[in-house]
């Protein structure tokens, strides 16, 4: 069964579904900065376009391109911005 999420007053979208892997979002996120929290792991892939991330803790964000993954930690907030709309994966473990 397919699950549809919309965040953001609909400026982040997503579809999540259980695969083999766990459960799985795809999504697109349109140009803007975006704070989310997390209560599992989560291990995002940049589908196209790009992503900026700021970690919690850090100061200094770092750029993920297409293909290009991060892991974020589980009971944290981080910040997101891309400069155009950008899909994505995200695998929650």
């Amino acid at each position: 069964m397919l699950n549809t999420n919309q965040y953001f007053d609909g400026k982040v979208v997503s579809i999540g579904m259980e695969s083999n892997e766990g459960t799985a979002t795809v999504g697109v996120m349109e140009a803007g900065e975006y704070e989310f929290g997390t209560s599992t792991i989560e291990i995002m892939t940049v589908i196209s376009g790009e992503l900026t991330i700021q970690q919690p803790g850090e100061t200094e964000w770092k750029t993920y391109k297409k293909f290009e993954s991060f892991v974020v930690s589980k009971d944290v907030k981080f910040k997101v911005k891309c400069s155009e709309d950008t899909p994505y994966l995200c695998l929650y473990k």
